[in-house]
């Protein structure tokens, strides 16, 4: 198999400050996991699938499959106690495949087009992340101290990041370090360069309230 994706979908929700994981809230009727699942989907239908799941919530997630007719073909593997400890698990789960892509379960907005993108660049480099420069002015915090700094030296970064399955396996034998936020960032420590790609602002990761409100005015708007 060509292509693959692992879909990261193991966080508690702590900021969304509802009782349920913010991957199983309702967007336009349907949880937000669905949504993202759908888009990979779209983009190849035949892509094998894993989904990392909070180990307590295994059930939660077949009763709503059940609930809302849910039948997209994907296998299911508890997550860890850090992102970095589900994605191993995740990696195990995967059939032999060339291009692993990782995503967060909760930027249901990924469009066929960034996802090619990125698999695109994968296959030019290696391992290619989206990113997208900072909107508003940045400043760096020093021992109390603030400064200004170019915004142009920094990006946003984003998911789906696509990586080389033998380059991605051998940097997740490493330990792991509080560094790792994310799967790039552990490429890149195992010594493999990540390629940027242009990123979207619809691309949306729903953490906060907010950002779920934003996400019905997006489901609307493609409507």
């Amino acid at each position: 198999m060509k292509y693959s994706v692992i879909i990261v979908a193991g966080g508690s929700g702590q900021r969304m400050g509802a009782p349920t994981p913010k991957q199983f809230l309702l967007l336009a009727g349907m949880p937000v996991l669905m949504h993202t699942i759908r888009r990979f989907h779209l983009f190849d239908p035949a892509m094998p699938l894993v989904v990392t799941l909070p180990p307590a919530h295994l059930s939660t997630w077949t009763e709503l499959c059940a609930v809302h007719r849910f039948r997209l073909p994907h296998t299911v593997t508890p997550g860890g106690g850090t992102r970095f400890d589900s994605v191993k698990k995740a990696l195990d789960a995967l059939p032999p495949t060339e291009w692993i892509a990782i995503h967060d379960g909760v930027r249901p907005f990924v469009s066929p087009e960034l996802i090619a993108r990125c698999f695109d660049a994968a296959e030019q480099h290696g391992a290619a992340a989206p990113a997208l420069p900072p909107a508003d002015s940045l400043r760096l915090r020093e021992n109390g101290h603030s400064r200004h700094v170019p915004r142009e030296n920094y990006c946003m970064v984003q998911t789906p990041q696509v990586f080389r399955a033998e380059w991605l396996k051998n940097a997740y034998r490493a330990p792991f370090h509080p560094a790792f936020t994310d799967d790039a960032a552990v490429v890149e420590a195992a010594g493999y360069p990540v390629a940027l790609v242009e990123g979207s602002r619809e691309n949306l990761k729903i953490t906060e309230p907010l950002d779920l409100d934003i996400a019905e005015i997006l489901v609307k708007g493609e409507g």
